[in-house]
């Protein structure tokens, strides 16, 4: 049962499936955290904020809503790991033939396996660009693959990674992690070619996992592991903007929000990105984005969904 009728509560005419070309999931799973534990009341906490937040975007001089955003029933799988990530695969993946533009919103990182497995099966050369403090590079953690300490690990082998902002690891995900395509959060402090950079290495079609631990915990304290020397508001959004203005994002996910009850400030970041992305995305598109084209130039896939070939 949804905790809310509609997204942000739009009107209903912008909120049906059918007219919609948005799909948000939410995830409310927190079953392999190892610290601060919460996560799967951030949707709630998420879309409670977004109610709050008022819909016409300056920057863009835009109302995203207006393209229609469908609120799903939230995946809830009380059993392992490897069942929620299952879950949330099936679930995603059954969006995303529908010809929407899936997102996503946890609950703890590892529901990032599923949502990525579904868009890397559909997607041809995909780019996972993940944004985060942490590496999340482990092949298995605490006797599952489908810890959130190993959210990227399977992205690391099956597609083209891209980490961006790290500032905590084991040494053992070094030998995992490709070097040339992470950009440490020490580096970006003192050279900002790091955007241009990473922005070149991607491929056309980019999926984003957003942990929200990969900002500084001065603007967003409200995340299970905290790491100091994070992102700032700003330099992400304009990271963001570059990132959809010269790539194909075909859907992203946010994850990580464990809510205070006394601060309300993180809730609303979260909420602000979200509707931040959709916004980007879709002043990038224009008013005649129809999702029910492909493109047929191998080298451009531009701002049209061309599916990978199934059989």
């Amino acid at each position: 049962m949804k905790t809310n009728t509609n997204y942000a509560d739009i009107p209903d005419n912008y909120a049906a499936l059918d007219s919609s070309k948005i799909v948000l999931i939410p995830v409310p799973y927190d079953g392999t955290s190892t610290w601060g534990k919460g996560a799967d009341k951030g949707p709630k906490a998420f879309l409670e904020a977004s109610e709050n937040m008022e819909l016409y975007d300056i920057e863009t001089d835009s109302e995203v809503y207006k393209y229609g955003i469908y609120l799903a029933d939230p995946v809830t799988v009380n059993a392992t790991p490897e069942a929620m990530v299952d879950a949330v695969h099936q679930e995603t993946k059954r969006f995303i033939k529908k010809n929407k533009f899936v997102t996503v919103f946890g609950g703890e990182h590892s529901i990032s396996i599923g949502t990525i497995r579904a868009f890397n099966e559909m997607f041809p050369s995909l780019t996972v660009l993940h944004i985060d403090a942490h590496a999340d590079l482990r092949k298995s953690y605490e006797g599952s693959s489908c810890n959130h300490a190993c959210a990227v690990y399977e992205a690391s082998q099956n597609t083209n990674l891209i980490q961006v902002g790290i500032r905590s690891m084991d040494v053992k995900e070094k030998s995992i992690m490709n070097l040339d395509k992470t950009y440490f959060a020490h580096d970006m402090a003192i050279n900002d070619s790091w955007m241009d950079s990473s922005i070149d290495q991607m491929t056309d079609n980019v999926f984003i996992t957003f942990d929200l631990d990969a900002f500084d915990p001065s603007i967003l304290p409200s995340t299970g592991t905290p790491e100091p020397g994070g992102l700032l508001w700003y330099e992400t959004l304009d990271f963001l903007k570059q990132v959809f203005a010269e790539k194909n994002v075909v859907g992203f996910d946010i994850v990580e929000l464990c809510p205070n009850e006394i601060d309300k400030s993180s809730d609303f970041l979260a909420a602000k990105l979200y509707y931040k992305m959709l916004s980007y995305k879709f002043h990038n598109e224009g008013s005649t984005i129809n999702y029910e084209d492909t493109y047929e130039d191998s080298n451009r896939l531009g701002n049209y969904i061309k599916f990978k070939d199934e059989d």
